[in-house]
């Protein structure tokens, strides 16, 4: 796997969007936190553009990305938010100068594309925070995302989860947002999830999608290769008029039921304000016991 260097003083960090429109004055906290810790923000040329709900038309959000990738003064990039419209774009994309002068790649959500077809080019990305959520983040989600942007250590310790299912284990992490990583099944973006630790998280899902979803990870063999499972904020859960009758929590532990790898629930990363980093592609040490869950990365 190829692991982008961690970022020093003076370095530039670019943002682009994939998916919706922003503006900048939702953009103004993140900047101003960004040359706070000493880096210099580089704005996509097409940012600001607007198409329907988009930041631009597909081959202007295209070319703002590619650009920042074959820029080899800019060490990382950064989608400004998420939505929907990586998936129009990801096919469209270069990504050789990446491999040659890896940079992270950081977002969540919509950008879940960007980390599946990454994780199969062999390059590490970083699933965090984005520009768009700063000025409601946690300081601990901020902070998680600095340091593993200028250190490249990342460590997450939470509360342990009644559902939680014990062990300590050690490999990739891989995954993101569960509704993008479904659309994905059968593409060239599609996950391997052999011996790797899967992350799920997601928002606004009725609680039969999630149960859908869940089935389709089964069915297609994706849980039964997993060394562990981290699940972490189902936020906004919707349900019908007669109930589903379990959390999406509980759906989740239902499919897996069968399988022996450690499970951590309620993991703070995802459609949370304290949304911390996750490196995904990089090996990384899970514990999860009855008092706490603990996660080490480097």
């Amino acid at each position: 796997m190829i692991i982008p260097e961690k970022l020093n003083i003076g370095d530039k960090i670019g943002i682009i969007s994939t998916a919706r429109i922003i503006t900048v004055e939702e953009l103004n906290p993140a900047i101003e936190t960004l040359e706070s810790w000493g880096l210099k923000v580089v704005l996509g040329i097409n940012l600001f553009e607007k198409d329907d709900q988009f930041s631009g038309t597909i081959e202007q959000r295209t070319a703002d990305l590619q650009i920042m990738i074959d820029d080899n003064s800019i060490k990382a990039i950064l989608c400004a938010r998420g939505g929907y419209g990586t998936v129009q774009i990801i096919d469209a994309i270069n990504f050789n100068n990446l491999k040659i002068n890896p940079k992270w790649i950081v977002g969540y959500s919509d950008v879940t594309v960007l980390h599946s077809h990454l994780n199969n080019l062999g390059i590490a990305s970083l699933h965090a925070t984005m520009p768009i959520n700063f000025e409601s983040n946690t300081n601990e989600s901020l902070k998680s995302l600095k340091n593993s942007l200028l250190t490249n250590l990342n460590s997450v310790k939470c509360k342990a989860h009644p559902l939680n299912k014990f062990g300590k284990i050690e490999g990739d992490i891989i995954g993101g947002n569960l509704s993008i990583l479904y659309s994905l099944s059968g593409s060239q973006s599609d996950i391997n999830t052999t011996c790797k630790i899967l992350f799920i998280e997601d928002l606004d899902e009725y609680l039969y999608h999630i149960d859908r979803m869940m089935i389709n990870l089964k069915r297609s063999g994706m849980l039964g290769k997993l060394k562990g499972l981290i699940v972490g904020g189902m936020s906004d859960m919707n349900d019908n008029s007669i109930s589903f009758g379990k959390t999406a929590e509980q759906i989740i532990l239902d499919y897996t039921k069968d399988y022996n790898f450690p499970i951590c629930f309620g993991f703070p990363a995802g459609h949370l304000s304290d949304n911390r980093s996750l490196k995904l592609g990089v090996n990384s040490i899970l514990e999860i016991n009855k008092n706490s869950v603990s996660l080490f990365q480097e």
